[in-house]
């Protein structure tokens, strides 16, 4: 019985031990766990290469404050966006970092985070010279219309005026011709429904005095509509460039970078484009007049242009105000990933933590 009791004793002693190493397993700092194998791209201002060769950016600061939070170790590899995608899609990496776009067509075959930055697809383009502005202003359509239409109207309001007032009103109809009171009839027109409605007693017929007061109403709402067609079409922007949104794309040198988003927008649109590897080569190419256009994320196109402008370069290029086709950057994992509720979770905190709002202010401005 005693050796019994005494194998027992044993038995619950080493029993007790794989107990206490087990429970303590579970207490093990983050740092014994295997490093996560984490790539990412440049993407200006998300993340961007220095001339020492290291890298810092947005998109590095809140993976660096994620990692921080949840104590994982990790390794950092730069790849080209498609090797990045594909690394991740087949699990040889466990999370990818940039500025990536969460798509439909990635989301197939990818994991992704909640997003953490929203943009847009902006459009470049850089403006015509004075000589261009000045034959674009001549050539506008909507001008010539305008005017047109002006012509027209006073013309049968110069017309209708001279047939109730030219007999009686020596005031408004001087000449002695009848081509020289037309021309005073249609000047009345022009006057009347661009400077707005004269004082109805000026008139001495009955019916010129009623009228007068029925185009003064119609006058108002006539200017409104003239100034409103005036000002879209006579922006600066309308007069410097034929683009102003992705409408006038079609038929232009557009450019996007490859295996980007934007490339996929004018791809689903059917509008024909040149791709290029990088951001840079992109805008050398419109700044140099190979492509009339260039479709990029706004807030990489702006800060791009603002980099370069710093430098005395592209400073002729601006970006349209107009923006389309939402965006949404995450961190992108493998399918199922095992680690994108933690990540979110941290994500979120670090989205309305002081330092990230800081962050977006030094780099975006925003």
């Amino acid at each position: 019985m005693g050796a019994r009791v005494g194998c027992g004793g044993k038995g619950l002693g080493l029993g007790a031990l794989l107990g206490v190493l087990l429970f303590w397993g579970t207490l093990l700092p983050a740092q014994a766990q295997s490093s996560l194998s984490v790539g990412s791209y440049p993407c200006p201002p998300f993340v961007i290469e220095q001339d020492d060769g290291e890298y810092r950016g947005l998109s590095l600061l809140l993976w660096q404050q994620i990692a921080e939070q949840l104590a994982l170790p990790y390794e950092m590899a730069y790849y080209e966006l498609d090797a990045l995608l594909e690394k991740v899609a087949t699990g040889e990496l466990d999370a990818g970092v940039s500025c990536i776009s969460i798509t439909p067509e990635r989301e197939a075959r990818l994991d992704f985070s909640h997003s953490f930055y929203e943009t847009h697809l902006a459009i470049a383009v850089k403006p015509r010279s004075i000589g261009a502005m000045i034959g674009n202003l001549l050539t506008n359509k909507t001008l010539w219309a305008v005017l047109g239409v002006v012509a027209l109207i006073a013309a049968c309001v110069g017309l209708v005026y001279y047939l109730l007032e030219r007999k009686v009103n020596d005031k408004l109809y001087t000449q002695n011709s009848a081509a020289g009171r037309g021309v005073e009839g249609f000047i009345l027109g022009l006057l009347f429904i661009t400077k707005g409605p004269f004082n109805y007693y000026e008139f001495h017929t009955l019916t010129g005095r009623v009228l007068t007061v029925l185009l003064a109403i119609l006058t108002t709402f006539f200017l409104a509509s003239v100034t409103a067609a005036l000002a879209s079409s006579l922006t600066l922007g309308a007069i410097t460039s034929d683009i102003n949104g992705p409408q006038d794309l079609r038929g232009k040198r557009v450019g996007a970078k490859t295996e980007s988003t934007a490339s996929v927008y004018l791809t689903d649109k059917g509008i024909r484009h040149r791709e290029f590897e990088d951001l840079a080569a992109l805008l050398e190419a419109l700044d140099a007049g190979v492509v009339q256009a260039v479709v990029a994320d706004d807030a990489v196109l702006k800060y791009a242009l603002g980099q370069a402008s710093a430098e005395g370069r592209f400073e002729s290029i601006s970006v349209l105000p107009y923006q389309f086709e939402r965006q949404n950057y995450g961190l992108v994992l493998p399918d199922d990933s095992p680690i994108r509720e933690e990540l979110n979770q941290a994500l979120l905190k670090v989205r309305t933590s002081p330092e990230w709002q800081q962050a977006l202010k030094s780099y975006l401005g925003q």
